[in-house]
């Protein structure tokens, strides 16, 4: 897709440092997932923006929009260092993180996730979803699976609509142990299952038909997902807070309409009430 932030002389020079690793397992995931998707859509293209930040690093944006499948898609990296300002080092300190400790060592943390946020509830899609994220979990520790499985639904909790973005998935973060290696090898698990979990579903819905009722849900449905990226997500407030960010790569994910109708109801046994339910109760897809 792109050359690699940080220079291919820059990560060969230090090839068997974590940061290198790190970064190149980004940018094979970020293509992985790209390519999946243009040739899922077959009619729109990325776009390939290299962006770098005056205070230190860069990243690359790649968004699809308007395609015959994918009204947007977009697949991000960003490799960034510097000083933090001071309300982004307050996000870190309030939950217990500092990047050097007294004696001087450096700290490491990874985290991650995935969720899926359908307009309307497919039992089977749920399952394929969670059943992929689980094999991925459980090649290294059957309990990470249901951990994980449970964060996810905590982290993506809209607290003023007491509903889940979505039907969840997984989620960790400030992961730093057992070890770097360990949790470097875990992470690549679940960056290698994103393809798998998430592709098949598409191919098997993206042709079917919706009624302008079904729209209007998802338009609705959508306008969760902004509440939850613009008040409660760490990633997106984090972004806002550090000097030299770039907007529009922070802001990509939201969709390109969404809808907000006053003290909206959806009918009692509906499909719309069915995944209202789920997303207030989650369920436990797998075991």
């Amino acid at each position: 897709m792109a050359p690699p932030v940080s220079g291919l002389r820059e990560l060969r020079s230090r090839r068997g440092e974590m940061r290198s690793r790190v970064e190149l397992l980004l940018m094979e995931t970020q293509a992985r997932v790209c390519r999946a998707l243009a040739q899922l859509d077959g009619a729109a293209a990325f776009s390939v923006d290299s962006w770098e930040r005056q205070e230190g690093g860069g990243g690359i944006s790649c968004v699809l929009q308007d395609g015959d499948i994918f009204e947007k898609a977009g697949v991000n990296v960003s490799v960034v260092f510097g000083h933090l300002s001071e309300e982004a080092a307050q996000q870190m300190r309030s939950r217990g993180k500092t990047l050097k400790t007294k004696d001087g060592s450096k700290q490491w943390w990874f985290g991650g996730g995935t969720d899926l946020t359908p307009t309307y509830l497919n039992q089977e899609d749920a399952v394929h979803f969670h059943k992929t994220l689980k094999e991925a979990c459980d090649k290294h520790g059957p309990e990470l699976y249901p951990k994980y499985k449970k964060w996810c639904d905590n982290y993506f909790y809209i607290k003023h609509r007491g509903e889940r973005r979505g039907i969840g998935g997984i989620f960790f973060d400030d992961l730093d142990s057992p070890s770097k290696e360990e949790v470097f090898q875990f992470v690549q698990s679940c960056a290698e299952a994103i393809v798998p979990c998430y592709i098949p579903i598409v191919k098997k819905h993206c042709h079917d038909s919706f009624s302008p009722e079904e729209k209007l849900w998802q338009q609705l449905r959508r306008g969760r997902y902004v509440e939850f990226n613009l008040v409660y997500d760490r990633g997106t407030k984090f972004g806002l807070a550090t000097p030299g960010s770039r907007i529009e790569s922070i802001l990509m994910s939201l969709p390109l309409t969404a809808r907000w109708e006053y003290m909206h109801s959806p009918p009692e046994n509906s499909k719309e009430a069915e995944i209202l339910e789920v997303l207030r109760n989650p369920k436990n897809w797998v075991h």
